[in-house]
């Protein structure tokens, strides 16, 4: 009896062990030019600037999240820039073909050339998601270059748990 009870709760265990199985994925795309845009001087030293920016992303090679690929994003930033040096924390939405949204925050460092990106890297983590989407978690990296039109071509790789069903 306590053998069966045993294995029992080991099939158990395992089935809910395969249900929260992490999913490597990787994905490219073009972020334009902000839309929003602003810095202010910080006051406390001439290259040093607080800023804010809105804008829109397009995959190149789409995610695929659950079961639908990657449509478009969208992302809130506010930062700091100091010399040549950029720090920028923010929230990216993924809007997938089948109309669930992704919600993701970053932390990027870049370099910064006459007001424009040149190189990117950041951290980010999935918080949540809509619809079947809700409870979604992940991590991961990208990296990125700017473009000559202000925009930013990225790469990322990175890894998502699909909410318990």
């Amino acid at each position: 009896m306590r053998q069966a009870f045993a294995l029992t709760l080991l099939v158990l265990v395992s089935a809910a062990a395969a249900a929260q199985a992490q999913t490597k994925f990787t994905m490219s795309g073009k972020c334009t030019r902000p839309d929003v845009q602003q810095a202010a001087p910080a006051a406390d030293a001439p290259d040093h600037a607080v800023t804010i920016a809105q804008g829109r992303c397009t995959p190149v090679k789409a995610a695929e999240i659950g079961g639908s690929s990657s449509k478009e994003g969208a992302f809130a930033e506010h930062g700091e820039i100091t010399g040549n040096k950029g720090h920028v924390w923010g929230t990216y939405v993924d809007t997938l073909a089948n109309g669930e949204k992704v919600f993701y925050h970053y932390e990027s460092h870049s370099v910064v050339q006459e007001k424009a990106v040149q190189t990117m890297q950041n951290k980010w983590q999935i918080v949540g998601g809509t619809a079947g989407l809700k409870g979604i978690k992940g991590q991961g990296t990208c990296n990125g270059k700017g473009s000559p039109d202000g925009g930013l071509a990225f790469e990322c790789t990175g890894d998502y748990t699909l909410p318990a069903k």
